[in-house]
C-alpha cells in the first residue's frame, strides 16, 4: 500500500494505492501557515479507511519551491564564484551578491591558482553584514576537480546556515548553468528545509517509521532526508508529478499536450508518441538556465485562483494568488469566480463571486456575464498561447523523451490531457484554441498524487578518468581515486554502473526498478608532442525514469 501526497499552493491531494487500485482519494485546502495540519487532515481521512495497516511507503510531490521561484519569494543568496580566465563575470551572473575570487581549476582538473584565504574571508564577512545566511560556492571545471570548492567551503562553511557546492549539482559541464543551478539550490533551501521538517514531524505522529520519498524534476523519487541538501532537484516536483500522473492514468500513444491547471500555476508538458519529453542537458526555470535534468515542463503563473485586477489601462490575470476564489472567501476576484458566474463550475457562494467581479465589470463598461466570459476566455487563451510557444521551441531542437532521442521528430499534438481542479470547465475551451481533442483522465483531480505514488527512484552518475594524471573522479559524489595509466573505458563503465546501482539503492530504489543505461560515452587520446600521453574518458549513466515495477500506464482504477 502506497500513500501519495501532492502539496500544492492551493490544495493538498492524496491517494491510497494498493497494487493497481486507488483505494481512496482526498483533496483538502493547503494551509500554508500550518502545513502539518493539512497533512494530518489528509492522513485522518485516508488512513482511517485502511484499518490498522500502514503504507509501505509515502511519496510526496510539491509545488512549494516552484511557486516561490515563479512569484520571486526566494531567499537572498551570496555567491562565491571562481570563474578563471575566458568567461567574463557578466556572462555568468548579474546578481548584486555575486563575488569573484582569483583561484581556479583548468579543464584537466589541475588547480592553477589556489584559494586565497583572506580574499574569501573578506567576501564572507561582507555577506554576514548583509544578513545573508545561504551561499553558493561554484568553480569552473569543479566537476573535474572539486578541491577548490571544498577549500572555500572549509573556510566559510561554519559561518553560514547552508553552503551549496557547484560540483554536487550535476556532472555536466557548462559553468553558467551550474552557477544558476547552485543559486536556485541555495535560494529555495530555507523553504524546502521547512517543508522537510514538517513532513518528518507529520510522519513521526504515526509512531512508526516507513520509507518517505520526494518526487524530483526528472519524474523519479529520492529519500526525503537525503533531498534536504539538494532542493534544486525537487524544484519542479509538482510539474513532474503531473506528467507521471498522466503517464499512469491516460492511455496515450499519440503526440499530446498535458496540462495541470492548479490554483496558482499551470504546468505544461509534452508527449511524443505517448512518451514524456525530457530535458537531458538541463531545464530552464523562469530566467534561469540550469543543469537540472528533468521532464520537459513549463510552469506559468496563471491558475484558477490567480488574482484579477485592473492595471496599466487593462485587466491582468496573475501571476500572484492572494488566496482562494472570492466565492470561497478569498480577497480578490479570480478566473474561478468567472467560471462560477458563467455556470461552468458549481459555486460555493455564487453571490460572493458576482460581488467580486461586479466592480471590475463596471470599470470595463460591460455586463457581469460579458466580463466573466472575457476573464475565462483570456485565461484559456493565455494557456493555449504558452502551449503553442512551447511546441514551437521543442520543434526547433532535437526531441528527447525519457526513453531515447527521436531523430527528426516534429511534434504535432492531437490530444490535450488536462488534470487539476479546473480541468472539466477549461479543457474544452483550451483544446478549441489548440485544435486538439480534450481528454480528462480518471482521478484527474488528484493525478499529481497518483503520479508521485507510482514513480520509481532515479539518479545519475558521471565518471571522469584521466590516465595521464592517473585519477578517476566520481563527479556527483566529489570522490577522486587513483588509477593506472592503462585504465580502460570498459573499466570506467563498470565502475560507473556499479556505483550508480549502489547510489540508487541508498536513495531507496527497489531492485526491480534498477533499469540502468549509459547516456554518455566518450574517450579520446591526449597528445603531447608527437606521442599519446594518455586517455580522457567520460561515462555518464542513469536509472531511467518511469513507473514502479508492476504498474503499466492507464492501470490505476478506483475501487470505492
Amino acid at each position: 500500500m502506497i500513500l501519495g501526497i501532492d502539496v500544492g499552493g492551493t490544495h493538498t491531494d492524496a491517494v491510497l494505492i494498493e497494487g493497481r487500485d486507488v483505494l481512496e482519494k482526498v483533496k483538502v485546502p493547503t494551509n500554508s501557515e500550518n502545513l502539518g495540519g493539512s497533512l494530518l487532515e489528509v492522513a485522518e481521512q485516508l488512513l482511517g479507511t485502511a484499518g490498522s495497516r500502514y503504507p509501505e511507503r509515502v511519496v510526496f510531490s510539491t509545488t512549494i519551491s516552484t511557486n516561490a521561484i515563479v512569484q520571486d519569494t526566494v531567499s537572498t543568496v551570496g555567491m562565491i564564484l571562481a570563474n578563471g580566465p575566458g568567461i567574463p563575470p557578466s556572462y555568468i551572473t548579474t546578481d548584486e551578491n555575486a563575488r569573484f575570487v582569483s583561484g581556479y581549476v583548468n579543464h584537466r582538473g589541475i588547480i592553477v591558482v589556489p584559494v586565497d584565504r583572506r580574499e574569501v574571508e573578506v567576501i564572507a564577512e561582507s555577506f554576514h553584514k548583509k544578513g545573508i545566511a545561504n551561499i553558493v560556492v561554484a568553480g569552473k571545471f569543479s566537476t573535474r576537480n572539486p578541491r577548490l570548492e571544498l577549500d572555500i567551503d572549509d573556510i566559510v562553511g561554519s559561518r553560514f546556515a547552508h553552503v551549496s557546492l557547484g560540483h554536487r549539482m550535476s556532472g555536466n559541464l557548462n559553468f553558467p548553468r551550474r552557477v544558476a543551478t547552485t543559486y536556485l539550490n541555495a535560494a529555495v533551501w530555507d523553504i524546502y528545509r521547512n517543508f522537510v521538517e514538517v513532513v518528518n514531524a507529520f510522519i513521526n505522529r504515526f509512531g512508526k517509521r516507513f520509507p518517505v520519498y520526494i518526487l524530483k524534476a526528472d519524474g523519479g523519487t529520492l529519500e526525503i532526508n537525503r533531498s534536504a541538501d539538494y532542493p534544486a532537484q525537487t524544484i519542479l516536483s509538482g510539474p513532474a508529478a503531473s506528467v507521471m500522473g498522466i503517464l499512469s492514468l491516460a492511455d496515450c500513444v499519440e503526440d499530446a499536450v498535458a496540462l495541470d491547471i492548479g490554483g496558482t500555476t499551470t504546468d505544461i508538458a509534452l508527449f511524443a508518441d505517448g512518451v514524456p519529453l525530457l530535458e537531458p542537458r538541463g531545464m530552464t526555470i523562469g530566467k534561469y538556465k540550469t543543469l537540472i535534468r528533468g521532464l520537459r515542463t513549463q510552469s506559468i503563473g496563471i491558475g484558477g485562483d490567480s488574482a484579477v485586477r485592473f492595471e496599466h489601462g487593462g485587466f491582468v490575470i496573475g501571476p500572484h494568488r492572494h488566496g482562494p476564489a472570492a466565492a470561497f472567501g478569498g480577497p480578490t476576484p479570480t478566473p474561478t469566480d468567472a467560471m462560477i458566474v458563467l455556470g461552468l463550475t458549481s459555486p460555493d457562494d455564487r453571490r460572493k463571486a458576482e460581488k467580486a467581479l461586479e466592480p471590475l465589470a463596471a470599470q470595463a463598461g460591460v455586463s457581469l456575464e460579458s466580463f466573466a466570459r472575457k476573464i475565462f476566455d483570456d485565461t484559456c487563451r493565455y494557456i493555449a498561447r504558452a502551449v503553442t510557444a512551447m511546441i514551437e521551441r521543442v520543434n526547433a531542437q532535437p526531441v528527447y523523451t525519457i526513453h531515447e532521442l527521436l531523430e527528426g521528430k516534429v511534434l504535432r499534438p492531437t490530444v490535450l490531457h488536462v488534470v487539476g481542479g479546473p480541468a472539466e470547465p477549461m479543457a474544452p475551451r483550451i483544446a478549441e484554441y489548440l485544435n486538439c481533442r480534450a481528454e480528462i483522465p480518471q482521478h484527474a483531480e488528484v493525478a499529481n498524487a497518483v503520479g508521485a505514488a507510482l514513480a520509481r527512484t532515479t539518479t545519475e552518475l558521471t565518471v571522469l578518468a584521466d590516465t595521464e594524471e592517473k585519477t578517476l573522479t566520481i563527479v556527483e559524489e566529489g570522490i577522486r581515486i587513483p588509477i593506472s595509466s592503462g585504465f580502460s573505458r570498459e573499466e570506467a563503465a563498470e565502475i560507473c554502473l556499479d556505483r550508480l546501482r549502489e547510489r540508487a539503492l541508498a536513495m531507496g530504489a527497489g531492485t526491480k526498478d534498477l533499469e540502468l543505461e549509459i547516456t554518455e560515452d566518450q574517450s579520446f587520446n591526449m597528445v603531447r608532442g608527437f606521442y599519446t600521453a594518455g586517455r580522457n574518458i567520460r561515462i555518464k549513466a542513469q536509472v531511467k525514469p518511469g513507473l514502479i515495477a508492476g504498474v503499466e500506464r492507464g492501470d490505476p482504477s478506483c475501487t470505492r
